[in-house]
């Protein structure tokens, strides 16, 4: 699959930092996890720290799918607002989602410090505001809410708004956010973990993959096997193509980084911003000092005519930026598009789609897909071990 066009920012920033050899030669090892991305670099470092011994298969160059064109904003917001999804999913997984995801910024920013990664990982605040006067009972709806279950939340109205620089009727501030760049994190995280013993292959495709009695057979691409206990999928949205249910709709989207800015605009420092449109905008800032924006989202996934709309998204974003920040001048300097997944519910999966088979996935979609990955360290040892966990209920398979 096709999942971005264009090289995005961080590519550009980073370029290739480590390149990892393609599998030569048959193998065995307790798990195998495919994906080699941020998801399955947080995977494969846990499971290293459970003394597991693992190898990691990419069929691109590590960290150049969805990692690469991530926007790297982490938020404690679902895309589905709490007081919808407590009527979809009940008050118990709804409220303990949102506070998760909340933990899982902070955890991360652990992880980070232990490995020592230059991510530029900064906590910032999250207005989440609405442009448009229809939605303002809408959100209120989701401040009274929030703040009944306890979140740190803060009513922001137009007055203040206007004298913000930021042209909208109502907001929501929360004092949980952060961002980060995820391609540089995930590329540290598997340095880090090579040197503690994972096992790193890119350029390497997964052909086949064989339940027998006792273990499971991969067969990549160029023939050669390896036999493990237990395969975990990181893949993200290409698990549509391995997966038998449909779990996820696949989308376009759209990014847009700015020329970088002499002095950040005061409007964008430690803040993040995303509005109750549908398709939902967001912004954010960059450590060397630009905007980041994404959105226009559409209903498919073809990519010749996603990258077609290219040039059509990047006018109307940036149209869009101007019209919520007209004192601030976007030139564009770079922009990429992308696909991604949403689920009816806003929430990730995790676990065994078949009880029977020891095959897992932990897939967090939407603009959760780093906070859920996360979450998923703490699903992954029970999932293998066939022990209960309150994820692998909230986010099983077959919900």
């Amino acid at each position: 699959m096709d999942i971005r066009s264009n090289e995005p920012y961080w590519l550009i920033k980073n370029a290739l930092p480590k390149s990892y050899p393609s599998l030569r030669e048959s193998k065995s090892t307790e798990i195998v996890v495919i994906g080699g991305g941020i998801t399955g670099a947080l995977i494969s470092y846990q499971l290293l720290q459970e003394g597991k011994k693992v190898i990691l298969l990419e069929r691109r160059d590590i960290c150049n799918g969805s990692s690469a064109a991530s926007t790297s904003m982490l938020q404690y917001e679902i895309d589905v607002p709490l007081h919808e999804l407590i009527e979809q999913r009940g008050l118990t997984c709804a409220v303990s989602s949102y506070r998760e995801c909340e933990s899982s910024i902070t955890k991360l920013k652990e992880i980070i410090d232990t490995i020592a990664s230059d991510c530029q990982f900064e906590f910032t605040k999250s207005v989440y505001f609405c442009s448009a006067k229809k939605d303002l009972e809408f959100l209120r709806k989701e401040y009274e809410c929030r703040k009944e279950h306890g979140f740190n939340v803060k009513w922001i109205d137009k007055k203040q708004l206007d004298k913000r620089g930021l042209k909208a009727y109502a907001a929501i501030e929360s004092k949980s956010g952060a961002v980060m760049d995820a391609y540089k994190l995930a590329n540290d995280l598997l340095k880090y973990c090579s040197e503690k013993g994972l096992e790193i292959y890119d350029r390497t495709e997964v052909h086949t993959i064989h339940h027998a009695s006792e273990s499971v057979e991969i067969t990549t691409n160029q023939g050669h096997k390896i036999t493990t206990d237990h395969v975990v999928h990181c893949t993200g949205f290409e698990s549509t193509n391995t997966l038998k249910e449909d779990i996820v709709s696949l989308k376009s989207t759209y990014a847009l980084a700015s020329e970088a800015f002499e002095t950040l605009p005061k409007q964008f420092k430690n803040i993040i911003y995303w509005n109750t449109n549908s398709p939902y905008l967001y912004f954010r800032p960059t450590a060397d000092n630009r905007i980041i924006m994404g959105g226009g989202d559409e209903n498919f996934k073809n990519a010749t005519k996603r990258d077609a709309l290219l040039p059509k998204k990047e006018k109307a974003l940036v149209k869009s930026f101007q019209k919520c920040f007209p004192d601030i001048p976007f030139v564009l300097d770079y922009s990429w598009a992308g696909t991604f997944g949403e689920t009816d519910d806003g929430l990730p999966y995790m676990g065994r789609p078949e009880l029977d088979k020891n095959e897992h996935y932990i897939l967090g979609f939407g603009g959760n897909g780093i906070t859920f990955s996360v979450m998923g360290m703490e699903a992954i040892l029970p999932s293998i071990e066939n022990d209960p966990h309150v994820f692998l209920d909230f986010y099983k398979f077959g919900r």
